[in-house]
């Protein structure tokens, strides 16, 4: 399988589990947020990002106008917040809690429509 439709299917399956993980249970917007004020949870969460962020642009750097390129954008936006939370935690922790819960949800309903996006160019759900 081509590595572009890999990561759609993991990004799509993943961004679709955190849509439904954090709307049946939005209490664990807050917790993650203050979870970041432990050092011991902000390193380990920046390492994951960085790493999946690494991967996901080492095997994927396409910048095609198509689904490729929101892989891409997934990619090196995990790269770039897991780098701002290890390098400049205190700022971007601040940063983080400032946005609302509101804009959260907007922003996380928008990566399941992303999500459904994807998978629906690997399992070609709906034509278009």
């Amino acid at each position: 399988m081509e590595n572009s439709l890999v990561f759609a299917k993991f990004w799509g399956w993943y961004l679709i589990i955190f849509f439904f993980v954090l709307s049946i249970n939005p209490k664990r917007i807050r917790q993650i947020f203050d979870d970041l004020q432990d050092e011991k949870f902000l390193i380990l969460s920046s390492f994951m990002a960085i790493m999946v962020g690494l991967i996901n642009i080492m095997f994927h750097n396409v910048w095609e106008l198509n689904y490729k390129l929101i892989i891409t954008l997934i990619g090196w936006t995990s790269l770039f917040v897991g780098l701002a939370l290890f390098v400049f935690p205190k700022p971007t922790v601040t940063w983080l809690r400032i946005t609302n819960i509101k804009f959260v949800q907007v922003i996380y309903t928008l990566l399941f429509l992303i999500g459904l996006f994807l998978l629906n160019i690997v399992y070609g759900l709906i034509p278009y």
